[in-house]
């Protein structure tokens, strides 16, 4: 019989619905149940495409001995880290206090009824195993220490909650901005990157969009040839390894091997949306055919298999198909000469090194599977991102150990370019084609059907500049149906909200979503500027304003002030997976404040940046997203406004573009556009274009000639 989170809209929730396990969404009912029974609370954080959440889900929450001991001992609340980034960022924070250890998902917390955590850790088998305790092993020993230990566990969620509030910085700096933390941060990158296979660290291996695009910025405004270097090495390489989908389009989440080869399957849309963005921008500088393919390739993968018929884009694609994870994109040798004619054959297995050592091997009882890499590299399998150990809390019994790695047996190929080819194009794409299709008829892997708010935001800006960029109308039409849909789905009575699946759109939004998307739209209006869209932003900024930022000390706490009461009000001002919601929501109400002219977004973007400034300086390299910000503080984007008929307008947009300049924005307005703020109520002229480039409150004399105005930015940029 189903439990209560049949009636959840969240994939990942449904995904535990039929668990003998007693599951609560997280609720004041659940919370109240605690007091109630005076049980402890396991708290199970997760997502739908995370492989080790669905080992521990099949070892232990679908076994009925399992079970029967989380119900006896506990109120059992399972989160959805997606939907409820509020409490993962908590409860993670959490996490690494109680065990100076990284954490991960899945994440399992135990907590004291008003929602205290006093133990936690991320996988536990079910049994002991790898150095680890087993998971029923655990329930009763911790369950024992919340009844005969609650002095010891008061004592240490004081001095918790006390370290928790004291990660959220208080006083603004008073000291002049400087671009001392912009240069170090550069330095920095320099020293962790890895010069022979790209990458900001080493394995397991992230693609850092936020920290690459803010290398390839210093090279496009400071000439730096470092900075072009860490992100033209990574971005070759990435495109080149396995964490890319050769066959389909976008990149798998991270690689658990140094050289990009093997990666952890699951897609993110987090993720493709930035490296969209990115890849166009790599493209201007350095016009690798490459990376043109990349984009082409990630965008069609983005509208065939991403995008909603609503119009909103899914949020990912599970690591795992039949249980096994990559069973879905690996091949035997066998497999592919099967399908493939002997010529196609000749060419496409040195292109993908099918003609050398197998690379992927998986832990399956029928044996293993593979893709294509360099002979020279031996990855091993991690367990998962940050789940990597845990530790005992205040006086429990230590079950720290190492996650396991996977048996390895059986030889699989997972695709990866191995020598570019030249002249094959023909026989290399139907080899391609014949494999996709093959591919296509497999069990697929599952498929995150949620559209989430600010994750959307970050795939309508990558598919808009690159819309931009290559002059593809698809792409864009893509990316305004999406905004589309999250204006007429998820944006109520003048408020966000964070998810949507169903038809029903429920969560109050947080600030990754108002940020995010007005960044979006800020994108979206230069590729094609639409009134609405600028309405648009200007409401999402005024309720940042209103219901996020902090008016005493700056910057903006990741709730609104209505949000429900948590344990912790976070105010994140570092890079993680996603770029840091104050970081993008400075850069992005700066920008708009010096579009529209309003001083206020100004000076909301200016506290922000004060107040993480010395955060900044002792460890720039944590902080891309707010460096940019700060960097537009120093020199403010240069604005340029064009008017004009429609046939020049597009001619001289293209133009605009063709170039890398990350601290310029185009906005083209139409003849027929009215009701314009000041700043951009430019006369249209009687035929042709003008143009105006303004910086700061400073603007040039309109011009009519595009090479002038080419000539102006490039003086301006020197």
């Amino acid at each position: 019989m189903p439990n209560r989170l049949a009636r959840e809209t969240s994939p990942y929730l449904q995904q535990h619905a039929d668990n003998p396990v007693d599951w609560h969404p997280w609720s004041e009912e659940a919370l109240a149940l605690a007091r109630t029974q005076d049980k402890p609370i396991l708290l199970s954080v997760g997502y739908s495409a995370c492989h080790w959440c669905h080992v521990m889900a099949h070892e232990s929450f679908e076994d009925a001995a399992v079970a029967a001991e989380m119900n006896r001992l506990y109120v059992n609340i399972k989160v959805d880290r997606e939907e409820r980034p509020d409490l993962d960022q908590i409860y993670q924070a959490a996490h690494h206090l109680l065990t100076r250890r990284n954490g991960g998902w899945p994440l399992t917390m135990f907590l004291m009824p008003d929602g205290t955590p006093f133990f936690g850790g991320t996988y536990f088998p079910k049994t002991a195993r790898y150095n680890m305790p087993g998971f029923l092993d655990l329930l009763p020993r911790i369950a024992q220490a919340y009844h005969e230990q609650r002095d010891e566990i008061a004592k240490q969620n004081e001095s918790l909650i006390a370290a928790l509030v004291s990660t959220v910085p208080a006083s603004p700096n008073a000291e002049e901005f400087e671009r001392m933390p912009l240069t170090e941060a550069l330095r920095e990158f320099t020293q962790v990157f890895d010069r022979e296979h790209g990458g900001i660290g080493r394995a397991p291996k992230f693609p850092h969009p936020y920290e690459l695009a803010f290398c390839l910025r210093r090279h496009a405004l400071d000439g730096d040839t470092a900075g072009l270097d860490i992100a033209h090495t990574t971005l070759t390489h990435m495109a080149e390894g396995g964490i890319y989908d050769h066959l389909g389009g976008g990149f798998a989440r991270y690689s658990v091997d140094d050289t990009w080869t093997i990666p952890h399957f699951e897609k993110m849309l987090y993720d493709n949306g930035p490296l969209l963005a990115l890849y166009s921008d790599a493209w201007r500088v350095t016009q690798s055919p490459r990376y043109k393919t990349v984009c082409a390739e990630t965008a069609a993968w983005v509208m065939r298999e991403m995008q909603s018929p609503e119009g909103g884009y899914y949020s990912s694609l599970d690591a795992d198909s039949e249980h096994v994870e990559g069973k879905f994109y690996v091949w035997t040798p066998e497999e592919v000469k099967a399908l493939l004619t002997p010529v196609e054959y000749a060419v496409l297995a040195p292109h993908y090194g099918l003609d050398d050592t197998a690379n992927f091997e998986h832990a399956t009882a029928e044996g293993g599977a593979g893709a294509p890499r360099r002979g020279d590299a031996t990855p091993e399998r991690d367990a998962g991102a940050g789940a990597t150990r845990s530790q005992t809390a205040s006086s429990l019994t230590d079950p720290s150990s190492e996650v396991p790695r996977s048996t390895l047996r059986g030889a699989y190929w997972h695709l990866r370019v191995m020598k570019p080819l030249a002249g094959s194009g023909t026989l290399l794409a139907s080899a391609r084609a014949k494999l996709l299709a093959v591919r296509n008829q497999r069990i697929w892997p599952g498929r995150d059907e949620k559209t989430l708010t600010s994750w959307n935001a970050l795939m309508i800006k990558g598919m808009a500049r690159a819309a931009r960029v290559f002059n593809e109308p698809a792409w864009l039409a893509s990316a305004q149906h999406a905004l589309d849909f999250i204006r007429r789905a998820l944006w109520q009575d003048g408020r966000l909200l964070a998810t949507y699946k169903d038809g029903k759109a429920h969560l109050n939004a947080y600030l990754d979503d108002y940020a995010f998307l007005l960044d979006a739209l800020l994108e979206l209006m230069q590729s094609e500027f639409r009134a609405e869209d600028l309405d648009f932003a200007r409401a999402l900024a005024e309720r940042l304003l209103d219901q996020f930022e902090d008016p005493v000390h700056g910057g903006f706490f990741f709730v609104s002030h209505d949000h429900e009461k948590l344990i912790h009000r976070g105010k994140p001002g570092h890079d993680n997976a996603t770029p840091s919601g104050n970081g993008i929501a400075a850069f992005a109400l700066q920008r708009l404040g010096h579009v529209i002219g309003e001083p206020r977004y100004i000076g909301a973007a200016e506290r922000a940046i004060r107040l993480f400034y010395s955060a900044m300086q002792r460890q720039p390299s944590a902080f891309a997203s707010l460096l940019t910000a700060l960097e537009e503080t120093l020199a403010p984007p240069r604005i340029v406004v064009l008017r004009g008929d429609a046939r020049a307008l597009g001619e001289w947009q293209r133009a605009l573009t063709t170039r890398y300049r990350p601290d310029m924005l185009v906005i083209a307005l139409r003849g027929s556009v009215s009701d314009l703020p000041p700043a951009l109520a430019k006369p249209a002229p009687a035929s042709g274009v003008n143009a105006w480039v303004c910086q700061g409150v400073s603007c040039l004399p309109p011009a009519s000639d595009l090479g002038t105005i080419e000539r102006l930015l490039d003086q301006a940029n020197k």
